[in-house]
């Protein structure tokens, strides 16, 4: 399984995620500059130059018609995928964290920081798909401030009007989308921050990973954890292999303690767990610092990994991946 290496920015990844197809991989990072690349050679197609600063967060839609992303410059900002340029642009008075489109490809919702005496916001805007998608309404449909922990990642459940959050105390929650009201909640989801949120095809469960070291598969609609990943290092990212009961785990220790640790230490590793069994199956080495994004290619057939050394690296599974069963033959016979 020999990596793509994909050299296209000058600063840590904070984001990486292909989009439905799995043709084409979308990177972000601190350095204000997203790029697309052909996932299947790693050949880069183009970026999409405006932001000022970091950029954080990346959505794009299921039909590749639109990318939405956010920045530390208080933007976010909708793109053509095809050319490249920027359609509209939103600004708000603080950075914007995450941002996300609906399966219906008709909303986006964004986490803006709190900061500077601003609360910490989730707003939802209505995507005109009319026309060329320069006119978008600068208003949201809905915002409110989640009370209590702030929130770091954010989507759109299977559940209409809901909001799934996950926040800085580790709870993980759903909020009404119109009313802003929290309609569920799980306190004790993590211990630490959350780190990364990311949902099944059919949104009808998600994984986060955290800093307290752990991954967790939950219930996208009663928010229980249905399986937890131990690990001995923060977590940034943790994705779910479609096709194969394995999810894919990635962080390492903060970049400032790195210095005192080797390589092995500083457990720079994609890790491979068996979802059902919930213990770890291999590990791939090859980032020279955390990896602070994993994502999954739709089919299954190839992961990509960003890392705080700036390179994103991407890996076509081998035959051997998809033929191997560690714990012997789980498919369900009649």
């Amino acid at each position: 399984m020999r990596p793509i290496l994909l050299q296209g920015h000058e600063r840590s990844l904070t984001q990486i995620k292909f989009n439905q197809e799995g043709d084409l991989l979308f990177s972000c990072s601190k350095d204000h500059i997203i790029n697309v690349w052909f996932s299947h050679n790693g050949e880069r197609l183009g970026t999409y130059n405006g932001h000022n600063g970091t950029v954080w967060t990346i959505d794009m839609d299921s039909k590749s018609f639109f990318l939405v992303s956010g920045s530390a410059d208080n933007e976010m900002r909708l793109w053509s995928v095809q050319t490249g340029k920027c359609l509209f642009v939103w600004e708000f008075p603080t950075a914007v964290k995450r941002v996300a489109f609906s399966d219906d490809d008709k909303q986006v919702v964004c986490i803006t920081e709190q900061r500077m005496g601003h609360q910490g916001a989730i707003r939802i805007f209505d995507i005109n798909r009319d026309g060329d998608g320069t006119q978008q309404s600068l208003e949201p449909t809905s915002m409110f401030h989640p009370v209590g922990s702030k929130a770091t990642v954010c989507a759109f459940p299977y559940m209409p009007g809901l909001i799934l959050t996950g926040h800085e105390s580790g709870k993980v929650a759903l909020f009404d989308a119109q009313t802003g009201e929290e309609v569920l909640s799980n306190e004790r989801a993590h211990m630490d921050v959350v780190t990364d949120l990311q949902l099944s095809p059919d949104r009808s469960y998600f994984i986060t990973s955290s800093k307290d070291k752990t991954a967790r598969i939950h219930d996208a609609k009663t928010l229980t954890v249905l399986k937890t990943f131990s690990t001995e290092t923060p977590l940034n990212s943790a994705a779910l292999a479609p096709n194969m009961p394995y999810v894919l785990l990635g962080g390492g220790q903060e970049a400032m303690s790195v210095t005192t640790t080797s390589l092995r230490q500083g457990k720079f590793e994609a890790r491979f767990w068996h979802r059902v069994f919930e213990e770890e199956v291999g590990r791939v080495k090859g980032h020279f610092g955390p990896l602070n994004t994993i994502a999954v290619h739709p089919a299954g057939t190839a992961y990509a990994s960003g890392g705080e050394d700036g390179f994103v690296r991407v890996h076509h599974f081998d035959e051997s991946y998809f033929k191997t069963r560690p714990y012997g033959e789980t498919e369900i016979l009649n």
